[in-house]
């Protein structure tokens, strides 16, 4: 090495020697090459400049360097000087290596010793968090790095190496030029002796300088031996509960080291993926982007939740169930995991009334929506929160029934955003010891049966909460949670308010045998001790946050050792949460499916064996065919024909008014004893009653036509074609839809002009209606005949012949009703004019003649008797009239002028058949033009709104078909849900 220098410096020298540049040498080698030069002037002061600028020695003292004058000429040398300068290489080259061997054995000996005196923290790697070793797996390096600068970019920022090159060389050309060997080898020419007191000042100051470098060498040496002593010393002197305190300390320094970096790159990989997936949200990759990992498994528990709700099917997969006591702070701990203030709050009361499934996921956003509903929340704005919190409010009073404080049914919400975990959590309703007044007195038993149904699953992990800041002993929910999970393979038990628990708590050993479950018979697989605020509810979730790590960071919990490290922070609670509940869901799925599978098949072979010719359609298919079959029908009854339409309102609106006409009109009349009379009462009755009871009466027989062909063509059976499992739904579309039809208010008044206007025409055109109007009353006199006989009948007992021929008879009171109408039959054959009445005297005459013959008889009992006798009487005397009339057409042209033949009667049933026509053709023109239609709608209506109403469906769709065919739809679902779930898992693995 030192050889070849050599050779490169006498290279240079002797050969190059008008080659190299003057001014790029120093003024001593200056000297050397041209000290014949005559103009050269040596400045001293430019040299101290350059050597201060350039020395990582200038601050130890140097002595002031003498110039001697110097005599210009030329001055014959001889050329010894490669010799001379290859001593002074080796000389400086001894001063160098001694210097650094010593420096290096110092710097290592010290080393050693500061070493030694480092304690030993590889019994404490369990301060560090796990997810430290596994952060590549969390976070993606490689995103990371692609947000870096460029290189190119991170050059400008670093220092010029070139230009510390470049003065690290002049100051090793100084260091060479004033070295010793080179000193040396000038002295040896015999042309320089003018400059050796030159020479020989700079070569001891040289000397000098490299002493001083050495005696700092030795004090340095020796200051690190003393103080390595002196620390050893100490080191014995300090006592252990020092070491301790120093070592808790330093690893909580340590600690909170690794929690601040690892925050960072949480902070960083949640920014970066909050990009990526904004970019995918807003489709610029251009693709359709598959469901999440997390939202697939929700979707399969909400079809499980509804399956065993409806089922009772065995529901094995995981979901984090969080139970504690009422106000414990399970919501807190919610809110807290999900990042947003989403639930109800309430200062004491019970906030919590029904299970609250949420599903926590990833997304570019922070939002959060209702599976039954589209609408997002923004949990970024105070205004969205608050709709959210009373959303859930309402929906929670919803799922309440009348009488009970709480409810099984589930509310499922999803909340997704930039680095949440992953997991499915369910929120129960909070324990209670007492049921206070406004509450159910099942309250307690409930809210039982609701943890229990859900902590049975034995894949469920259980999350148990504990207030920290009241009595453990107090607590209710350990015993349950003990009950359910003895061995405590799948309980978290958080402690919360573990600030209050510090502040109030006089022995602090308390909260941590608390932590380690020795105040509670229960066995849990981890224990937190989290803080979720100061008590005021509208703190937000970052200043909570805040204040959680502050307390942990200066609590005694940390530095006593009584809590570790990760087990403090709702950060920490729901990265473990999160883990045991992916564990769990890796664990159990296949085998869930597995068992669907098996289900599926049991079910598919029943179907087979019970309706092998029937296609399998669940309770929404079904409910499809009968809507269509349904408004089939409603459209056939359009169809009707008018006759058939006409006829039957006629028939109906007639038997309606018959005992009103016949009754209040036409017998009042006849009693009368002229035409002019009974033409005059006639129209008084007929005007009063079409003003107020005719065009309602029509109204309401139309409307009940209309439903009796509704109801006609709803439960006629069609054939072989017929589907008795249609009628329970196809009556109670028809109840419901006549419930809802109103007729028409204005069909009133428009029917009562009509009707009005039909009875004030007395004009018999021809023969044809006064014969049909003959007809027509003939029919009516002779049903109200029929049924006065059949009154008498009843009155008086069996005649003789039905009591010989069917051993029948008569009652002690028929005998004497049998006596009374003899006895005032005998009275009308004498009239046969007799007016409608009996005078008092006849009453008389007829009780003192059954009295003679032994009856007794009451003055009513004898009015009564003679209105059906007479009545009869009237009614046979009346058909045989109407008989005569059959050939008074042609007096009635003649207005019965020289005819002792008078028809009015005729003519009366005339103008009610003309009127029952006209009223039927309108209203068939107001059924066939509006209210079918109207029905119609009122049908479809009906159809929409049970088929909203899945409750109705399962009421009025039922029997083992459809049960058969929903259970086979569902685990049909279900188990393709899973496979697709399943195979999205593999894919992550």
């Amino acid at each position: 090495m030192c050889s070849e220098v050599c050779q490169s410096l006498v290279k240079h020298s002797s050969g190059t020697k008008g080659s190299l540049p003057l001014q790029k040498l120093h003024l001593v080698s200056r000297s050397i090459y041209h000290s014949h030069h005559p103009i050269l002037k040596l400045q001293r002061p430019h040299f101290r400049t350059s050597f201060q600028q350039f020395s990582s020695l200038t601050n130890l003292p140097l002595r002031k360097l003498k110039l001697s004058p110097i005599k210009y000429g030329y001055q014959p040398h001889r050329n010894f000087w490669p010799a001379r300068l290859a001593a002074r290489l080796l000389k400086l080259r001894y001063l160098i290596l001694g210097s650094a061997v010593g420096g290096g054995y110092t710097a290592k000996k010290t080393f050693d010793q500061w070493k030694d005196m480092i304690p030993d923290l590889s019994d404490y790697k369990w301060i560090v968090p796990d997810i430290v070793w596994e952060i590549d797996e969390y976070i993606d390096l490689e995103q990371i790095r692609k947000a870096l600068p460029d290189s190119e970019d991170l050059a400008k920022l670093a220092p010029d190496f070139d230009k510390i090159v470049e003065s690290l060389s002049l100051l090793k050309d100084f260091f060479t030029t004033g070295s010793p060997g080179e000193t040396a080898f000038r002295a040896t020419d015999p042309g320089s002796e003018s400059d050796k007191p030159y020479r020989k000042g700079l070569l001891g100051e040289l000397i000098l300088l490299q002493q001083q470098i050495q005696e700092h060498e030795e004090e340095a040496r020796r200051a690190a031996g003393q103080y390595s002593t002196s620390h050893a010393q100490q080191k014995r002197k300090v006592s252990d509960k020092e070491k301790i305190d120093q070592l808790q300390e330093e690893l909580l320094h340590t600690q909170l080291k690794y929690q601040r970096i690892l925050e960072r790159l949480e902070k960083e990989n949640k920014e970066l993926r909050k990009l990526v997936l904004q970019k995918d949200d807003k489709g610029i990759h251009h693709r359709k982007l598959k469901k999440s990992l997390i939202d697939m498994y929700s979707e399969v528990l909400d079809v499980l939740s509804d399956y065993d709700a409806s089922y009772n099917t065995q529901d094995h997969l995981p979901r984090v169930v969080v139970v504690g006591d009422q106000s414990a702070g399970k919501t807190s701990v919610l809110e807290m995991i999900a990042q947003a203030r989403i639930f109800p709050r309430g200062s004491g009361e019970m906030m919590t009334r029904s299970p609250v499934k949420v599903t926590l996921s990833e997304g570019p956003h922070h939002v959060a929506l209702f599976k039954d509903s589209s609408r997002e929340f923004d949990l970024t704005k105070e205004e969205d929160l608050a709709a959210l919190r009373h959303e859930i409010e309402l929906r929670m009073r919803k799922n309440v029934k009348e009488g009970c404080t709480v409810s099984p049914e589930t509310i499922s919400l999803n909340v997704k955003g930039p680095g949440l975990q992953r997991m499915v959590l369910v929120d129960l309703p909070g324990v209670i010891n007492t049921v206070t007044s406004g509450m159910a007195p099942d309250t307690k038993e409930t809210i039982f049966s609701i943890s229990k149904a859900y902590m049975q699953n034995p894949n469920a992990i259980i999350l148990c909460i504990q207030d920290g800041s009241v009595d453990a002993e107090r607590s209710i929910v350990t015993d349950l949670v003990s009950q359910m999970d003895p061995h405590g393979r799948r309980t978290i038990f958080v402690l919360t308010k573990v600030d209050l628990a510090e502040k109030n708590v006089a022995s602090p050993s308390r909260i941590q045998q608390i932590i380690e479950g020795k105040l509670f018979p229960m066995k849990a697989l981890g224990y937190f001790a989290v803080v979720t605020g100061k008590g005021n509810s509208s703190e937000s979730i970052e200043a909570i946050r805040d204040y959680e790590e502050e307390f942990f960071q200066n609590s005694k919990l940390l530095k006593t050792s009584m809590l570790k490290a990760h087990q403090v922070t709702t950060r920490n609670l729901s990265l473990a949460v999160s883990d045991c509940f992916w564990k769990m869901v890796r664990e159990s799925v296949e085998q869930q499916a597995d068992s669907f599978k098996a289900t599926r098949f049991n079910l598919e072979t029943e179907w087979k064996n019970n309706y092998p010719r029937l296609r399998e359609l669940d309770r929404n298919e079904l409910f499809e065919k009968a809507k269509n079959e349904i408004l089939d029908e409603v459209i056939s009854l359009s169809q009707v024909t008018p006759k058939h339409w006409e006829e039957i309102l006629q028939q109906s609106l007639w038997e309606r008014v018959s005992t009103h006409v016949i009754e209040n009109i036409y017998l009042p009349a006849a009693q009368t004893m002229n035409s002019g009379t009974f033409n005059t009462t006639v129209d008084i009755k007929l005007k009063q009653w079409t003003d107020k009871q005719l065009p309602n009466k029509a109204v309401e027989v139309a409307w009940e036509t209309l439903q009796e062909e509704f109801s006609r063509f709803m439960t006629e059976p069609k054939g072989k074609e017929h589907d008795d499992i249609f009628d329970k739904l196809k009556e109670a579309v028809k109840e419901e839809t006549i419930k809802r039809h109103k007729w028409n208010d204005f069909a009133e008044d428009s029917l009562r002009v009509i009707q009005h206007n039909a009875l004030e025409d007395r004009s018999i055109s021809d023969k044809q209606q006064w014969d049909a109007a003959i007809y027509f009353m003939e029919e009516a006199l002779q049903a109200r005949l029929k049924d006065t006989e059949n009154a008498i009948e009843n009155m008086v007992g069996p005649d003789w012949k039905k009591r010989w021929l069917y051993w029948k008879n008569r009652t002690q009171e028929q005998c004497v009703h049998n006596e009374t109408k003899n006895e005032l039959e005998k009275m009308l054959k004498c009239n046969e004019e007799h007016p409608a009445y009996l005078a008092s005297d006849e009453i008389t005459t007829v009780r003192k003649n059954l009295e003679s013959r032994g009856v007794e008889v009451d003055p009513s009992l004898i009015k009564d008797t003679w209105h059906q006798v007479y009545r009869r009487h009237f009614l046979k005397t009346a058909l045989n009239h109407c008989n005569l009339c059959r050939r008074g057409f042609y007096y009635y042209q003649r207005h019965f002028v020289d005819s002792e033949l008078e028809c009015n009667d005729v003519v009366l049933f005339w103008r009610i058949q003309r009127m029952l026509s006209i009223t039927a053709n309108t209203l068939r023109q107001q059924l066939t033009n509006t209210e079918v239609r109207r029905l119609e709608k009122n049908v479809k209506e009906v159809l929409e709104d049970f088929a909203e109403d899945s409750e109705k469906k399962v009421k009025l769709l039922t029997g083992k078909r459809v049960q058969l065919a929903e259970d086979l739809k569902k685990v049909r679902e279900i188990q393709e849900k899973l496979d697709a779930f399943i195979e999205a898992l593999h894919q992550e693995k």
